[in-house]
């Protein structure tokens, strides 16, 4: 059985996933405690089976918890309905297709800039496509969508990575104790700016959460708050492990490098889609039984838990043709890598603009970009992703 803290399988987890998938049913994990659902329509219909819900399991001791505890309690992520439906509908109306297209001028301005130091830097040799662009763009993007003070930006990253650290199979106690700290700072940080943002509203998103209402409801202040510390960590590991997963994959895929090359717009949404399949950005999300249920012929009861293997579903044969294969032309592409169902990633829509926006410009900008050296991988699993990619153009 696969261990999910060996460091062969966390670099490359796709080989033990194919073997799992060859059972063709979900398979219990004593390491987790949960059953794995590593076919494509088991992952499916964990993610769209009501009798499987997100069930947050408030952390202890409390006192030292409570910040983090509320931030999940509170947020659209970690509810189910008839609290989910109020909350999602809520910020639907602020953070919305039309809000996202707005944003697309400013995805542009910020690519540019990054790219325009991206070269500075290569007058060293090289740079980092993660710390010098994938992480930075969509933080710089959601930071102005929320009204956050751009000298103040760089504090955003930290502190979302502190909190999803807790996201993974076994965080440290230094993790713990970061995350603990990332979630008490962050949310304090957010209600100052709420408190002001509802006594001088402007134009972000926050002043317009803060508006919201639909049939007499409002968000109240920890809805709020959690609402757009998920938004920051929805809305930017998406982006930044999609496009820096798929983009290393282009740069070892010699002739999809050169089709991205040639047709770098009109392939730009197809390619952003198979980036999220072929190596998936999040590759595990749990739920829990709140009734007795069945998936893939096996009976899941009541408070037990199965977990969707998005990675290991998007690389099914069954349902890809050349699974193992990067096909920047793929389609169609019914990928799971924003999940599916009620919980469908709410971060979606704007990651993908993103990355459809930002691929081109690159392309363009760098017809010549190759790797430096062999890239290196996050030592996580869940939100899978690289630390560093050094590229010379």
């Amino acid at each position: 059985m696969l261990s999910f803290q060996d460091p062969e399988f966390v670099q490359d987890p796709y080989p033990a996933l194919k073997e799992l998938r060859s059972h063709q049913r979900p398979i219990w994990s004593e390491e987790l405690g949960v059953f794995l659902a590593a076919t494509y329509s088991d992952a499916n219909a964990v993610l769209r089976n009501r009798s499987l819900g997100r069930i947050f399991e408030p952390k202890a001791p409390a006192e030292q918890w409570d910040t983090f505890n509320w931030l999940h309690a509170d947020s659209i992520l970690d509810s189910e309905p008839p609290k989910h439906t109020r909350l999602r509908s809520l910020v639907m109306k602020a953070f919305n297709p039309k809000r996202i297209e707005q944003m697309r001028p400013d995805v542009e301005r910020i690519t540019n800039q990054l790219l325009d130091d991206a070269r500075e830097k290569l007058a060293g040799g090289s740079f980092d496509l993660i710390a010098d662009f994938a992480e930075p763009l969509p933080v710089r993007v959601i930071a102005s969508m929320l009204g956050f003070p751009a000298q103040e930006e760089h504090l955003l990253r930290p502190w979302s990575q502190a909190i999803v650290k807790m996201y993974e199979v076994s965080p440290s106690e230094e993790d713990k104790l970061a995350a603990q700290r990332a979630s008490s700072e962050f949310a304090d940080y957010v209600h100052s700016l709420m408190v002001e943002r509802k006594q001088h509203p402007g134009t972000d998103l926050i002043s317009e959460l803060a508006a919201v209402e639909e049939d007499g409801e409002k968000l109240n202040a920890h809805e709020l708050i959690a609402t757009c510390v998920l938004l920051l960590n929805a809305g930017h590991e998406a982006s930044v492990n999609g496009f820096g997963n798929g983009f290393v994959a282009a740069l070892n895929t010699p002739e999809q490098m050169h089709l991205l090359l040639t047709q770098p717009e009109e392939l730009a949404a197809t390619a952003v889609d198979e980036f999220l399949r072929f190596d998936a950005p999040l590759h595990l999300f749990e739920r829990t039984a709140t009734q007795t249920t069945e998936v893939g012929g096996v009976v899941i009861e009541q408070g037990q838990k199965i977990a969707a293997l998005l990675g290991s579903a998007n690389r099914d044969e069954s349902v890809f043709r050349d699974a193992e294969s990067l096909d920047l032309k793929r389609d169609p592409n019914p990928h799971i890598g924003f999940g599916a169902g009620i919980h469908f990633c709410i971060g979606a829509p704007l990651a993908r603009m993103e990355m459809t926006t930002a691929l081109p410009m690159v392309m363009r900008r760098f017809p010549n970009i190759e790797l430096v050296s062999e890239p290196k991988r996050r030592q996580t699993f869940v939100l899978r992703g690289y630390e560093a990619v050094l590229v010379s153009a």
